[in-house]
């Protein structure tokens, strides 16, 4: 039995460090509770998490640059790709979306959560995004018993109400009161049984990267953002406030580092090996060291974009502008040398 907390539970045995990303966190943690441990980097990489986007409208304060999948996608491909048993409840009333929640608590199964991180109290940044993910293990009469990134904290709590709020909040990337959680197979896998999964997901990430719908994805999208980054000290209305922002985003808000490029490097890394033997160890890690360079590359672009905001100097959007053409270039190369996996299956 978990242990009471007035009119509450706590789910026993958590572990509430927390990773560097919010969903790969939360996945960390629901599936350590089914019996499943895998390192945060080999997590994002099965579920094919990387991938770029840049987006810009009238609506938003500044210019965005994603670098990964859509929220919940990432946990929609893990849970496919390792045979998981995954259970995903949506509702428009906060009613029955606490009481589902609550019911899964009760029976000693933590809960992963989507919803907007401006209502949760401990969060340091009161900026308004949908896509937040974290897991909810315990609950009392006022209060939510949360694990969230490291950055964050780890260990969190915040009432009650601001949790609705947070759940019940819409625009762009929000789902309705979004719940699930995860049953898996009690016995840690093998290299063996993961090697396959590695090589499709692998392969999956580097076919939806090379072959974007629109130009503002993939690998067509970094180009495109290269292009854009020269006109922000225009589109923005504080380059100091509205940079800084951006280059934050993509380098210390929950990334990884890079814009994920880090936890992608080391999901490589790592694979490579566990493919030891496999005749794609080579190709796997030969695409590690080029995500190692563009990850290098990345921090750099973020560094020029606040730079550029700090001193509203159209020079080092430019700088930046040229590193992007040349992430690009080195990210095509990963992704085709990656996508090549798929010939030796």
């Amino acid at each position: 039995m978990g242990e009471q907390t007035g009119h509450g539970t706590v789910v026993d045995g958590i572990v509430t460090a927390g990773g560097v990303h919010c969903e790969t966190s939360t996945l960390g943690v629901l599936l350590g509770h089914a019996g499943l441990s895998l390192s945060e980097p080999m997590l994002f990489g099965l579920g094919a998490g990387l991938s770029f986007i840049y987006w810009d409208s009238k609506q938003q304060q500044v210019p965005f640059l994603g670098g990964r999948v859509k929220p919940f996608v990432l946990t929609q491909n893990l849970c496919a790709r390792l045979g998981l048993d995954l259970q995903v409840h949506e509702t428009t009333s906060p009613t029955r979306a606490w009481e589902q929640v609550r019911s899964a608590v009760d029976r000693q199964i933590p809960v992963g959560l989507q919803l907007d991180s401006h209502d949760l109290e401990y969060f340091t940044s009161r900026v308004h995004f949908a896509g937040h993910v974290v897991a909810l293990y315990g609950y009392d009469d006022t209060t939510a018993y949360l694990v969230d990134t490291a950055q964050q904290g780890g260990r969190v709590t915040t009432s009650l109400p601001s949790l609705a709020r947070a759940r019940a909040a819409r625009g762009p990337m929000s789902a309705r009161h979004r719940s699930f959680t995860l049953a898996g197979p009690v016995d840690q896998p093998t290299a063996a049984d993961l090697a396959p999964a590695v090589v499709e997901a692998v392969v999956a990430c580097a076919q939806e990267f090379l072959t974007p719908p629109i130009a503002n994805l993939g690998n067509r999208g970094i180009r495109t953002a290269a292009r854009r980054v020269r006109t922000w000290l225009d589109r923005v209305e504080d380059p100091a406030r509205d940079l800084t922002l951006v280059a934050t985003l993509m380098d210390r808000a929950g990334t990884g580092g890079a814009l994920f490029r880090n936890l992608y490097r080391d999901f490589l890394t790592e694979s490579a090996q566990l493919l030891d033997g496999h005749p794609g160890a080579a190709v796997v890690a030969r695409g590690g060291d080029l995500f190692a360079e563009s990850a290098r590359l990345w921090t750099r672009v973020a560094e020029l974009v606040g730079a550029a905001g700090a001193a509203a100097e159209p020079a080092h959007l430019a700088g930046a502008s040229r590193v992007l053409d040349e992430i690009a270039e080195i990210e095509t190369t990963a992704m085709t040398t990656l996508r090549s996996l798929d010939l030796d299956r």
